[in-house]
């Protein structure tokens, strides 16, 4: 990604991925330097990646029917970050609509008007403040934001736009274009793969108050004890977990982890979210259910650093097996609230099983 100079003309001080450097707070606390033999293993790895993709995306398909496993297991451990963008437009569906809607981004931006186009503006600066892209005032980044934004709320107006919508869109367009970043919106919003996304941003957050719901049965199943301690403080899921559905982790969690956690995610689909849940209450489990209320929301909102890392994180998330229990929590939920959506009704075939 380019390093743009900010208002001041001083370049700050950059991590990896483009954001301000803090010491008590960088990604890259957790990030040691690379040996000779890691940089050949990752040389080694990325031709095993452009292979598998071939040339623009021409081979993806081919290669996901033939060796499912494969995929599935490379991007468990993280696409490299200079195909990203390509992977994720190619294992979200989104390359498909982009080139099924020759001209659509295009005539949403420029000839279109917005009811929410205030709302979007005043919400700009608040997204990723402390990344290079957008720092500067009506600077390319957040220009680049503000159209995807505006674009959206014009194509579906019943969802129009709602702030947490900022941080999705946001990450996109650090890996791709604003024409692939909406498409990418419209994939998952309306589950051009996976089960739609977009009742996380209907009024009332219909598709919020469901995985609430899930995810509160799931930890008191997996997590007795500290079910058991967040019954008697008082603690429901919706005072901690909403962010981790309604961004992807992408609002307040290490850039790095939310990367590799959004790579899962867009091929596997919303089980990640419930899994990597279950799994920081998991390995935060003694520190939990010794704190009382107040400590407890801080913690639940402040992870230590030593959680945050995705190599100790995630294989701990994968061990957990949700999607027949969220099956059956979801029509357990439907019996008692009736449908989250009408989006939620369509059936989507799923990429896998676990």
């Amino acid at each position: 990604m380019e390093k743009k100079r900010v208002d001041d003309g001083v370049t700050p001080r950059l991590d990896r991925f483009g954001f301000a450097k803090q010491e008590h707070n960088s990604p890259e606390r957790l990030v040691r330097s690379k040996s000779a033999v890691e940089h050949q293993r990752e040389e080694r790895r990325l031709r095993k990646w452009r292979k598998m993709i071939g040339v623009g995306g021409s081979d993806w398909k081919h290669y996901v029917r033939r060796k499912p496993h494969v995929v599935k297991r490379r991007i468990r451990k993280g696409i490299p970050d200079c195909l990203r963008g390509l992977v994720w437009q190619l294992i979200s569906g989104s390359r498909d609509l982009l080139l099924m809607n020759p001209g659509v981004y295009e005539q949403l931006v420029i000839y279109e008007t917005s009811a929410s186009e205030l709302d979007i503006i005043r919400d700009i600066s608040r997204t990723f403040p402390s990344h290079v892209f957008y720092q500067q005032r009506h600077g390319p980044g957040q220009r680049s934001l503000y159209n995807v934004l505006k674009a959206y709320s014009v194509y579906d107006r019943e969802v129009g736009y709602v702030q947490g919508m900022g941080f999705v869109a946001g990450l996109l367009l650090l890996y791709m274009s604003e024409e692939d970043a909406f498409w990418l919106l419209v994939a998952l919003l309306k589950g051009a793969v996976h089960a739609p996304m977009e009742g996380l941003y209907l009024e009332g957050l219909p598709l919020v108050q469901q995985y609430m719901f899930q995810f509160d049965h799931l930890m008191r199943e997996y997590l007795p004890k500290i079910g058991e301690h967040f019954t008697e403080e008082m603690i429901n899921p919706s005072m901690y977990a909403s962010q981790w559905f309604i961004t992807v982790f992408s609002y307040s969690f290490p850039f790095h982890l939310a990367l590799r956690i959004w790579d899962v995610f867009l091929y596997e689909g919303v089980k990640i979210v419930f899994k990597v849940g279950l799994a920081l209450l998991k390995y935060c489990h003694d520190d939990l259910v010794k704190l009382p209320f107040e400590k407890l929301i801080h913690y639940l909102r402040n992870f230590p650093d030593d959680a945050m890392n995705p190599d100790k994180l995630l294989p701990m998330a994968y061990s957990f097996k949700v999607s027949k229990q969220l099956e059956e929590l979801k029509q357990e939920y439907e019996k008692i609230n009736g449908k989250v959506a009408k989006s939620q009704v369509r059936q989507k075939q799923p990429q896998s099983a676990a």
